[in-house]
């Protein structure tokens, strides 16, 4: 196996492990209020969330802006929290969600250089060669897993509503309350457990 694939391959197998669930919900969050049709500028999110870990996974393996673990594993739920109160806010507002903002666009840019860093741990225990090859396949994976996420995301959307017959609000405000719960308890675990070890 060439290290093209060997660091796809394990950028792709780390979002899609059912350990690292918290990458998933937020993406899960990010996509549920879009529909098929809306494809193209959800894909234009979420690789604007791979540039945004990218950036970071590109710092933190040169040991640049070094952050404590600690704090970016209260950082990740916290991201996924405020995603999933948004999206739960803009769902009783009849906001669109996945409006064009620019603030859409920049915020989910820096969610993923939090959730970079994130990887960055990973990256760096798997890679101790260094190189900006590696690194690109590794994000390219994570980029592909992502992509599959957010497809089996709008085709369950769309399984509730046309097979199914239910409302797409319903389904969202559903979704967002459930990430909401789990991410606010990973938050509140994550910052005892820092805040603890001070």
């Amino acid at each position: 196996m060439n290290d093209f694939t060997l660091y796809f391959k394990l950028g792709l197998e780390h979002v899609l492990d059912l350990e690292g669930y918290d990458h998933a919900l937020f993406l899960i969050a990010l996509a549920i209020t879009f529909q098929i049709k809306d494809w193209k500028r959800l894909l234009g999110l979420v690789t604007f969330f791979t540039l945004g870990h990218t950036i970071s996974l590109y710092l933190s393996s040169k040991g640049i802006l070094p952050l404590s673990s600690g704090v970016v594993e209260m950082l990740i739920p916290a991201t996924i929290l405020a995603t999933a109160l948004y999206v739960l806010y803009a769902s009783f507002k009849d906001l669109a969600a996945h409006g064009s903002s620019w603030v859409l666009w920049i915020t989910t840019l820096l969610f993923g250089i939090i959730h970079g860093f994130g990887f960055g741990r990973y990256y760096n225990q798997i890679n101790d060669e260094g190189g900006f090859a590696p690194l690109l396949s590794f994000a390219l994976g994570i980029e592909v897993a992502q992509i599959i996420i957010v497809i089996g995301v709008l085709l369950v959307s769309l399984l509730f509503t046309s097979l199914l017959k239910g409302k797409r609000s319903i389904l969202i405000r559903l979704v967002a309350i459930l990430i909401t719960l789990v991410s606010a308890y990973l938050t509140v675990e994550r910052s005892i457990e820092y805040f603890g070890n001070i």
